[in-house]
């Protein structure tokens, strides 16, 4: 990357520009041609509201991503960065869905093993990423 600096936030910035192509404009033309309702300001309050907020948390979540890479030490932290969010972000849907839709009774032991499996693979994925050796260890190795 050329610009260290804003490269990350430039490039945030065409990513926004394509999230707004691909979530905007093509809904519209596609329920103009199939002759739905496009005035969104008329849709139900509370789901337009919801979709809103997780839209702009969703938004803040990618942003903080990139703010983390280009504070990371190392490549070598991509691993960790992305097990959080790959392994967490769906335990984290999971048992809100389950929790607000009051269906915890319903609940069976693969559901729950696999909660387990995600967060021990995102912990074991977090503890044992690959990093280079540290440099007595690099020098300990090379006299032998």
């Amino acid at each position: 990357m050329a610009d260290k600096e804003n490269g990350r936030i430039m490039a945030f910035l065409w990513v926004g520009l394509a999230y707004f192509l691909t979530a905007v404009v093509a809904p519209i033309i596609i329920l103009k041609l199939k002759g739905g309702n496009i005035a969104f300001w008329t849709y139900p309050t509370k789901g337009w509201q919801w979709s809103l907020i997780a839209g702009t948390l969703g938004a803040i979540g990618a942003l903080g991503v990139l703010l983390a890479f280009g504070k990371m030490p190392s490549p070598a932290y991509v691993p960790v960065i992305m097990s959080i969010i790959f392994a967490g972000a769906p335990m984290v849907n999971a048992l809100v869905s389950t929790t607000k839709e009051g269906n915890w009774s319903y609940v069976r032991w693969p559901f729950v093993l696999g909660i387990a499996l995600a967060a021990i693979g995102g912990y074991m994925i977090t503890k044992h990423a690959p990093k280079p050796p540290k440099p007595a260890v690099m020098a300990k190795a090379a006299e032998s």
